[in-house]
């Protein structure tokens, strides 16, 4: 063998290329392969070799050519041995590279052979020989002909062939990566790439994990020939459909032990490596990177999100941080984000959208869980998903209301679509806050500085999230601390609401950080002195803050004093640096700066009463100053002399700034401050020390303030029933208007008197302990109260617009929860005698339960209520289920039949008050406690089947059904009772509360079957002459019908009704007479339509999102359209869709034809056949899309639809255009009409009225039009149903012409004056 290879070495270094084509001639196929072999395994002279085989073989010769393809075909597999040193085998590929352009051409075809078969059995696993496969390629296209089988092939044709039979032979898992790497190098045309793409797709899941992310280069790097939408889907789909099995496998657990499942942290990593080789390829492709956005342009514009999942989402995040691109991915997350909320709530909805489509594809949960998989190393995505959060809580976040004014207090739960994208936004970055410590600061950061800048907007979204924050990872937000430090400096120039959230947000932090207390402190004191009143404010909030969370040691216990954050989180020692006595130091000091404020304005010194109630409950031993501080403000407003009335001095309460009058000195408030905190202090003394043992000094100086505070709340009730108005210069014939100095100050004396006799009325019954004599003093007050109120009332509704607004209630949410009870509930016989004083005067229940309703009111408004314990939750839910509990007593017990005659305005009036506060309780609690619903009604005396508490989902639908049927009797009653007895308010009450109980019902739900929820509003026979009832009732069905099928019958029924009511648009016709609903009557028929609109309005909204959907089906699956034609069924959706719309426009056709007068309902009616014509085009061209992709028959309903639109629509809606232009003629042809044209409101009316004619005439002609379009496009004559009308811009009537003419003629005979009628008909035209 050396012999040979010294021999073929020194032949070619002398270029006797004669001489070495006659060796080589003389050498046997083994030889020479044995040569090349020994060669390349000792690594010695294996290229010389080769460049002297290929020397001495012309490839003229056919030997030569032979020799040349037997170099090949052995050095192929030697190289795929795994025998040869790599760089040898490098070295053999490149020289058989330079060479393959000279081989023939069945050469390279046999060649191409070899590498196809060797691939097909798994030869080619170490990819060494793969380098040469495509210059093979690449000269067998360039070649002519071929023989192929008994034809001729080209040289393209047989290389199709190859890359065809390769893509569908079998592949060995190891080959995979080296032939993708490979096929880069083939110059392929688009169908034989999109082959090679397709068999390497499939292949990914035929592969390790590990394999894939180089793979996955390839393929981007492949893509560049094409295919970038095919590539990155398949990528996507591959890990979406690896997602999805190991999110099965947590679900259920591994039941089946054989297969082996991928570890959750292995997956991430290579999804996350993924991500980067992608987002690299994008930043070097913009064409792939386009590619990719259209991509998900395309499935945001449909209706459904299956191909959106955590790792594309991933991966748009990723996108997002190629600064080009960055705006492009926002807002197509934010628009997937709103619309997946929105098709949700859409669902949610109807209960026709839920039997069609039952899933939900929750793009925000897909969010959630991309911040989750973040934790394993995706730094890459973290920062889009920072950018993410604050994009969606800034585009979301709630808007400042009219004024600039901001509504108080965050929501409970988030109902809307925007509300619920706010809160993803927040949820994401409070997760991403947890789960990465590199992106705290910024979030952080972020978060502190639009607390500081959005001044003019509201922040509260921003608070929630960072009071989140702090009590979720405290000691990671000390780290911190010096950003937050910052944000103190900005204080006194923040809005108050804003300071108050920071502050309660921050408080766990003042506790475990004494240097972020010192720096707030250091803040507040400054602001004390600001020159801003909002500044001062913050002050007095912030120093309360601190009174209340910093106890002095020997406090008593409260319930109040637990924080929202728990000691495993922070263990250190409160009092490590300031003791005890420092702490009391401390909060001494805090109040003697907090006595400055009683100087200054009196929206100051009201924060100040308003927050030294809880300082006291959470700080007692700060008591005695406290209680100095309010008895020597007391002293100042307080006349000592016994004798002398009034008790109160009101001239040192208001203050004048040159003509303008204002409010020094809230007296009220702080007479109301000092009653609960004396209250308080006194029955937390008694409980702590029954005997009364003790008696030290701090008890004397105690008991000395309690008495004096005693002595002068006595002495003010008793001087009080003994003033008369006239001792306040506030009787009758007093000035209250607003607009002199005099009545401001009238009104500002009237507002404290009022106050003062309502917490001295408070404060009697407090200590009352049911003596008669008290309840005789507080109904003596009342008298005075309600007195002065009357006359406040009377005077200041004098004007066109009553200028007066009730002021607040000062009552407690306690004391108005315990007098409403012992007003109705309390039976005690011996508390009988003292409660019959309270309960034989009408005006002081009236008044009791007028002050329930405010209070719910301004808890449903803000959030909290004024006075002690109107800040807890717990404690007001509390309330609310008691007073719910005896309002319904009351409600349900007391019958307007056994009130007395000349009662019976009062009492019906209490009623109405009852089910007033009824209907905001429930209000309210769905909205601030929606979670505590069921246990708010089971307070009002239901027990279950079984007579245990309610907690199983059963038990709380049944409880609903049980109240929505108490109601329904109520309700029932009063349809009952006759149109005389009828109180339309009470009745829209019911109804109301009615709507709110219902919401609690879930369609899906077997215990309440649909017709016993309807039956309140179904089964009514009387003909009720009353348009908000009539509209109430009404709305309430629709809301009812629409959860369990969908209303198009219940349309279809109430347009007969109406239509019969009101007449034909053509007075020759008699309309049968319908009667399905007694209570459409002439006055109550417009109501009803523009409900029945409304309704219309929805189904169509419906429809037109079902269509959307299947359009979009369509389009990504060609085999939608052969579903929907196979074995003569039509798809349930196409089915549900054809049939809702050929109800509405049955419906539609009854109002069409109906006399309804010009104004809303002809302008709503118009509005709505556009939008059904609109939506009918939209389904023709749905029809159109499928015909184009498969032929086949329409479905036979479709047919029937486009009948029914021909036949009973379209005529009578160009009917109706007539009739509205007819009506909007006579308004305009009457005298006054012809005035008020020349006002641009009428005429901008009149317009209003007119200009939806012209839109519904072209829906109808583009329905038309497209209708022409399917007939050709599917074989079937659809026109064949459609009268094409003449009447476009103008309509001839003959017979209406002919009278007209004849009328004028006779005109023209009786007075020349009529010459001017035919310019106004010109005008018309």
């Amino acid at each position: 063998m050396k012999a040979e290879m010294d021999k073929i070495v020194s032949l070619s270094d002398e270029e006797n290329i004669p001489e070495l084509q006659k060796y080589l001639s003389t050498l046997t196929d083994d030889q020479l392969t044995n040569t090349i072999t020994n060669s390349a395994l000792k690594g010695k002279k294996v290229g010389t070799i080769i460049k002297g085989i290929f020397k001495g073989s012309p490839p003229s010769s056919t030997a030569g050519a032979n020799r040349r393809l037997l170099l090949y075909q052995h050095c192929i597999p030697l190289c795929e041995s795994g025998d040869l040193q790599t760089e040898v085998a490098a070295d053999i590929i490149g020289l058989l590279m330079l060479e393959t352009h000279t081989l023939s051409g069945p050469s390279l075809a046999t060649l191409g052979s070899l590498f196809v078969d060797a691939i097909k059995v798994g030869k080619m696993s170490s990819g060494k020989s793969l380098e040469l496969f495509p210059t093979v390629l690449t000269a067998l296209a360039a070649c002519e002909a071929l023989s192929y089988g008994k034809g001729e092939l080209s040289g393209e044709e047989y290389k199709k062939q190859l890359i065809n039979s390769l893509c569908s032979s079998r592949w060995d898992p190891q080959c995979v990566i080296h032939l993708t790497t490979m096929f880069r190098d083939v110059p392929l045309s688009s169908e034989e790439l999109q082959f090679v793409v397709e068999k390497v797709l499939r292949m990914f899941n035929k592969l390790d994990l590990q394999e894939i992310p180089p793979l996955v280069y390839q393929l981007l790097l492949l893509s560049a020939k094409g295919c970038k939408k095919q590539v990155l889907d398949g990528i996507v789909g591959y890990f979406k459909e690896q997602d999805a099995r190991q999110e099965e496998e947590q679900k259920h657990g591994d039941l089946d032990l054989e297969v082996q499942s991928i570890p959750q942290d292995q997956l991430r990593h290579v999804e996350g490596t993924a991500i980067l080789h992608i987002v690299f390829a994008i930043r070097l492709d913009h064409e792939l990177a386009r590619e990719f956005l259209k991509g998900f342009k395309v499935m945001y514009n449909i209706t459904s999100y299956a191909d959106l999942c955590p790792f594309s989402v991933a991966l748009l995040l990723s996108v997002a941080r190629i600064q080009r691109y960055e705006e492009q991915v926002f807002e197509l997350l934010k628009g997937a984000i709103i619309k997946s909320f929105k098709d949700e709530q859409l669902q949610q909805g109807s209960k026709l959208l839920q039997d069609l489509l039952p899933g939900h594809c929750s793009v925000a949960q897909m969010i959630l869980d991309t911040v989750q998989n973040s934790v394993f190393g995706w730094d890459h995505v973290t920062q889009g998903l920072v950018q993410l959060g604050f994009f969606l809580m800034d585009a979301f976040g709630p808007k400042p209301g009219p004024f600039g004014k901001t509504t108080e207090g965050s929501l409970a739960v988030a109902r809307t679509p925007t509300q619920q994208a706010c809160k993803l936004g927040g949820q994401v970055l409070l997760q991403g806050f947890k789960m990465h410590e590199p992106i705290r600061g910024e979030i952080l950061e972020q978060v502190l500085n639009r607390l500081v800048t959005k001044t003019a907007s509201p922040v509260s979204h921003f608070l929630d999230l960072f009071s989140d924050i702090v009590v979720s990872a405290p000691m990671i937000l000390l780290e911190s601390s010096s950003k937050v430090t910052e944000t103190f400096d900005h204080l006194s120039y923040l809005p108050l609401a804003t300071v108050q959230g920071l502050l309660k947000a921050v408080q766990p932090l003042l506790k475990v950080s004494m240097s972020l207390k010192d720096a707030l402190i250091l803040v507040l004191r400054k602001a004390m002195f600001s020159s801003q009143l909002d500044g001062r404010k913050s002050a007095v909030t912030g120093f309360l803050l601190l009174l209340k969370n910093f106890k002095v040691l020997g406090s008593l216990a409260s319930s109040q004093c637990s924080q929202a954050i728990s000691s495993s989180q922070i263990q250190v020692d409160v009092h490590s640096r300031y003791n005890s006595a420092a702490n009391e130091a401390f909060c001494l000091e805090i109040l003697s700066s907090l006595r400055r404020c009683l100087s200054q304005q009196a929206d100051v010194r009201l924060m100040l009463y308003e927050g030294f109630f809880d300082v006291l409950r959470r700080n007692s031993q700060l008591a005695s100053s406290i209680m100095q501080t309010l008895l020597s403000q007391l002293k100042r407003y307080y006349e000592p002399e016994q004798d002398l009335l009034p008790p109160v001095k009101l001239e040192p309460c208001i203050t004048a700034h040159g003509d303008q009058v204002y409010l020094q000195e809230p007296l009220a408030h702080l007479l109301s401050c000092t009653v609960h905190c004396l209250m308080w202090l006194q029955n937390t003394r008694q409980s702590a020390n029954p005997n009364g043992d003790d008696s030290d000094g701090d008890e004397e100086e105690e008991e000395g303030y309690r008495s004096d505070l005693h002595a002068i709340l006595e002495s003010m009730t008793r001087r009080m029933i003994k003033c008369e108005l006239e001792d306040f210069e506030l009787d009758k014939s007093a000035e209250f208007s607003m607009g002199s100095s005099v009545g401001v100050k009238n009104n500002i004396y009237a507002v404290l008197v009022m106050g003062v006799y309502e917490v001295l009325m408070e404060y009697n019954f407090i200590k009352a302990n049911y003596s008669k004599r008290c309840f005789e003093e507080i109904i003596e007050l009342f008298s005075r109260y309600h007195k002065l109120s009357e006359i406040l009332k009377e005077k200041s509704g004098k004007g066109r617009v009553p200028s007066h607004k009730t002021p607040r209630s000062l009552f407690s949410m306690g004391i108005i929860s315990t007098s409403i009870t012992v007003l109705f509930r309390d039976n005690t016989q011996s508390r009988e005698e003292a409660l019959s004083v309270l309960r034989s005067n009408g005006e002081f229940v009236r008044y009791i339960l007028s002050v329930v309703v405010q209070k719910i009111q301004q808890l449903d408004e803000t959030g909290h209520t004024d006075g002690p314990d109107g800040q807890n939750a717990d404690k007001t839910f509390r309330f609310l289920c008691d007073m719910t509990s005896v309002l319904m007593w009351r409600y349900t017990n007391i019958p307007s039949v056994v009130e007395e005659g000349g009662k019976k305005e009062k009492r019906s009036s209490l009623s109405h008050l009852c089910l007033e506060g009824l209907l905001r309780i429930f209000t309210t609690c769905q909205q601030r406690y929606p979670n505590k619903m069921a246990q708010l009604l089971s307070t009002m005396g239901w027990t279950s089947k079984n007579g245990t508490e309610q907690d199983d989902e059963g038990d709380v639908v049944e409880i609903n059904y049980f109240y929505i049927r108490q109601f329904q009797r109520a309700l029932f009653t009063q349809l009952s009772g006759g149109e005389e007895d009828f109180n339309s308010k009470e009745a829209q009450l019911l109804i109301s509360i009615l709507s709110v109980l219902s919401r609690q019902l879930k369609p899906s739900s077997q215990q309440v079957p649909f017709p016993d929820v309807c039956v309140c509003v179904w089964g009514f026979s009387l003909p009720l002459e009353d348009s908000a009832f009539c509209k109430g009732l009404l709305s309430l069905l629709f809301n009812l019908h629409v959860l369990y099928k969908s209303p198009v019958g219940l349309l279809l029924e109430l347009c007969q009704d109406i239509h019969s009511v009101l007449g034909d648009i053509d007075q020759d016709v008699e309309v049968e007479k319908q009667s399905n609903f007694a209570i459409v009557n002439m006055k109550t028929a417009s109501t009803a339509a523009l409900l029945v609109l409304s309704q219309v309005d929805r189904v169509l909204d419906e429809v037109d999102w079902l269509i959307a959907r299947k359009k979009s089906q369509t389009a990504s699956d060609k085999l939608g359209c052969e579903a929907t034609q196979t074995a003569g069924r039509q798809d349930p959706v196409e089915k549900a869709v054809t049939l809702q719309l050929g109800t509405l426009l049955t419906a539609l056709s009854e109002l069409v034809q109906t006399a309804l007068l010009l104004g809303t309902c002809t302008v709503t009616l118009l509005r709505e056949l556009t939008r059904t014509y609109t939506i009918l085009t939209t389904l023709v061209k749905y029809y159109i899309q499928v015909c184009a992709s498969q032929h086949g028959s329409l479905p036979a309903r479709f047919e029937k639809l486009v009948k029914l639109s021909g036949s009973h629509l379209t005529p009578q809606c160009y009917s109706f255009i007539t009739y509205a232009q007819v009506l909007a003629w006579f308004s305009l042809s009457s005298s006054v009409a012809l005035i008020l044209l020349c006002f641009s409101s009428w005429k901008a009316k009149l317009l209003r009225e007119t200009k939806a004619i012209p839109n519904l005439i072209f829906s109808i002609e583009q329905y038309e039009k497209y209708l022409i379009t399917l007939s050709k496009k599917s074989k079937v004559n659809l026109m064949q149903y459609m009268k094409l009308s003449t009447s476009r811009d103008f309509r001839i009537n003959a017979a209406t012409l002919d009278a007209a003419l004849q009328e004028q003629d006779d005109s023209q005979v009786v007075s020349a004056s009529s010459t001017q009628e035919p310019k106004q008909k010109k005008r018309k035209q």
